[in-house]
């Protein structure tokens, strides 16, 4: 699948907005700590991967109800859903010059029911003629293995378009207003839960 930027001007990519806040201290101090141990943009981009798949749990796993959409919120709160870890991965990629954008697929159960639309990020590193999607959402449930990559992708899900699952190509500087907004209304998780996009 050829991904498409939404905006042609790559700067964009690498601008603060409302949700990819890496202007924060927070978010800058994160990424300064992770950048020390790194010689070059490949190895930050793959450290900061592996500190928010891991470091921070998706807040289903964990069982917290807190609804976190902005990078700084997820670094301080320590939980997010996809869609809000995918933000925070954003945030500190561009926070070393890095662009990132945001990028989502529609997934469902196994007879192609109780569809969602899920968060992933992108990653357009120094040298590369291409942009890599990123799943930093968590290795749960066991058999999930997402990676970091720049070569073959590492999803946690391939769409199984038999199902109606969706790739989508485009790569958002912000949250799609969609994922924004159900995630800016919700007063918790469960509330979150029953409001998931289906679609874009």
């Amino acid at each position: 699948m050829e991904l498409k930027q939404q905006y042609a001007d790559i700067a964009v990519y690498l601008a603060v907005g409302e949700a990819v806040d890496h202007d924060h201290p927070l978010v800058r101090a994160t990424a300064d700590r992770i950048a020390a141990d790194q010689p070059d943009a490949y190895s930050y981009a793959k450290a900061a991967y592996e500190f928010v798949r891991d470091a921070i749990p998706h807040s289903q796993d964990s069982g917290d109800v807190r609804v976190t959409w902005r990078a700084s919120d997820v670094l301080e709160q320590g939980t997010g859903i996809c869609y809000a870890k995918s933000v925070a991965y954003a945030a500190l990629l561009r926070a070393r010059g890095i662009p990132a954008a945001l990028c989502y697929q529609r997934l469902a159960d196994d007879d192609g029911s109780n569809p969602v639309v899920h968060g992933l990020a992108a990653v357009l590193l120094p040298g590369e003629g291409r942009w890599a999607r990123q799943d930093v959402r968590g290795n749960v449930p066991p058999g999930v293995d997402a990676q970091f990559s720049v070569g073959e992708e590492r999803l946690a899900w391939v769409v199984r378009p038999k199902v109606n699952e969706v790739d989508y190509p485009v790569l958002y500087a912000e949250p799609h207003p969609v994922v924004l907004g159900a995630l800016q209304a919700a007063t918790d998780r469960p509330h979150l839960w029953r409001t998931l996009p289906t679609d874009l």
